[in-house]
């Protein structure tokens, strides 16, 4: 297998954002971090287990991104939210995280509804395009007989190590594959069984949003049972 072959087998493509950078309109087509505006007519910013609210934490509008995973396809609209004590890694979703998803705009509504004590800066995002998105080495998503055909590459002298032909987006961003900063655990089964990494969303100094130590948050859905996972790790 040569060069090519294994870049064009392994790589993904992926949605990207910035924060900040331009002045937003606040409609329904922009995409934000460290902010929620758009609810279901009956909808208010969730609770916690223990009756707190739950920090807006983000907010993807899908159908102007350059790309969307494929088990988000039907998707809209995509909101989340978390407690400002972190769940536990691969916690059910509803305790202490939320993602609200919705493939039809009726009755959605813009409000201004702000967490009184919420840490996070909010702001609008910037989206660019990348056509290949690599996974990290350690547990990132590369197969068994992937990386035994990188090292063969490895021995014969055609490359010095896995780095020279692969490069890793560390963004927030939609697709790609999941940015650990530990050993890994993948970008599928990991997550449970039936998931797939959908998104993430890292720690930005900008939103004021440190996930432990420079962690990202990286949610996974299950194409069956249209659950989501939600997994991170930190420096």
């Amino acid at each position: 297998m040569t060069v090519e072959d294994i870049k064009n087998k392994i790589a993904k493509p992926v949605t990207t954002f910035r924060a900040g950078g331009f002045r937003p309109t606040h409609t329904i087509e922009e995409s934000w971090l460290g902010k929620v505006y758009a609810f279901h007519e009956d909808e208010e910013l969730p609770t916690d287990k223990h009756g707190d609210l739950m920090l807006p934490l983000a907010q993807f509008y899908l159908p102007n991104l350059p790309y969307v995973h494929p088990n988000i396809k039907k998707t809209k609209l995509i909101t989340v939210f978390i407690s400002q004590a972190l769940p536990e890694q691969l916690e059910p979703m509803g305790d202490r995280w939320m993602i609200r998803e919705y493939e039809d705009l009726d009755g959605i509504t813009i409000k201004n509804i702000d967490h009184p004590d919420s840490f996070l800066k909010p702001f609008p995002l910037q989206v660019d395009f990348q056509e290949q998105d690599f996974p990290l080495w350690d547990g990132g998503g590369l197969s068994i007989d992937m990386e035994s055909e990188i090292l063969k590459l490895e021995d014969e002298g055609i490359i010095d190590d896995y780095f020279d032909i692969s490069e890793h987006v560390y963004d927030h961003k939609i697709g790609g594959y999941p940015s650990f900063c530990q050993s890994g655990i993948g970008d599928a089964e990991g997550f449970g069984e039936g998931f797939q990494f959908v998104f993430q969303i890292s720690s930005d100094e900008k939103v004021n949003l440190n996930v432990v130590d420079s962690g990202s948050l990286m949610f996974a859905k299950n194409s069956e049972t249209k659950q989501w996972s939600l997994y991170y790790d930190f420096y």
